[in-house]
């Protein structure tokens, strides 16, 4: 069985073959038919061929072990990457806008439909089949940069079936710049969404509530830990990073207390296979001292 590593970066090849084998596609559908809402979804495509090959590069950065300079890894690569793919998704969005502004006021027919349709649909395909393989490996890896390109080719799913639309509809002349528009704006929304997850890893958003309410109560459940309290947590590409102090019996030993935070790191580390874990260990009665610092709730 793959390991997540090799999942992501097989994703990330995949992504880009499929890219630029529907930029070809389209083309031809383009040339065919001369129609604006297939050009809106090629240059969308063309896009991704960019953000692809940007997310596989960033893949292997966040990838690389860490060293003297990068302490905690290189995992902010993804992020940064995303972060960048949403302002390329956003200029496309931008650009598709103007073109199909204009096509409304100066209407063109459409030639060979039929066969813009044929290709559509095995681009419709293609995507669909792509995004099945990637949300796989984001169930087995939670990478934020394969989230960022699948929910960019879930657009696509959207702007194919649009286009498709258009070309069967394609006696009604203003349909399909109309449709193009509103990919436009789906593209702008998705844009928004990339931007937004991204920002969130850059600035260190702690992990989803779910994924705290594990981490909690597997700390809860080794033996001997009496309670935690000030748990912080944040996502570095596929890379997560706990902290938090341990509340044990006030007459422990040394040795008794590192020996219990080795099973609480062992136990998290049995959870999420890419963790990071620092653990302070303190007595448990300092727990309700007023004078005690927190940095936060658990």
């Amino acid at each position: 069985m793959m390991n997540p590593a090799q999942l992501v970066r097989i994703a990330t090849y995949t992504s880009v073959a499929v890219a630029v084998t529907l930029v070809l596609i389209k083309v031809v559908a383009w040339w065919q038919t001369d129609s604006v809402s297939i050009l809106a979804s090629l240059l969308d495509s063309t896009l991704d061929i960019a953000a692809s090959v940007m997310i596989a590069v960033a893949v292997h950065i966040a990838q690389t072990p860490a060293d003297k300079e990068h302490r905690f890894g290189h995992g902010k690569a993804e992020p940064l990457a995303s972060l960048a793919q949403s302002v390329f998704i956003a200029g496309s969005a931008g650009y598709l806008l103007l073109y199909s502004i204009d096509r409304i006021f100066i209407p063109q027919p459409l030639q060979s439909p039929q066969t813009g349709l044929m290709f559509m649909l095995v681009s419709l395909i293609l995507t669909l089949l792509l995004i099945s393989f990637q949300r796989y490996v984001i169930s087995q890896t939670q990478s934020s940069a394969i989230k960022a390109d699948s929910l960019h080719y879930v657009s696509d799913v959207l702007a194919n079936l649009l286009v498709i639309l258009s070309l069967w509809l394609s006696h009604i002349q203003w349909l399909d710049p109309l449709l193009a528009i509103g990919i436009a704006l789906w593209i702008l929304y998705s844009a928004i969404h990339i931007a937004k997850e991204a920002g969130n890893q850059l600035l260190d958003r702690e992990l989803p509530d779910e994924i705290r309410q594990q981490i909690q109560q597997i700390i809860l459940d080794t033996p001997n830990v009496r309670g935690f309290n000030d748990l912080r947590s944040y996502q570095s590409g596929p890379n997560f990073f706990v902290q938090l102090d341990l509340e044990l019996d006030d007459d422990l030993t040394l040795k008794q207390s590192h020996q219990i935070a080795e099973e609480v790191t062992q136990a998290l580390q049995n959870a999420f296979e890419n963790i990071d874990v620092m653990i302070h260990q303190e007595p448990v009665s300092l727990k309700n001292d007023p004078e005690h610092h927190t940095w936060g709730k658990a």
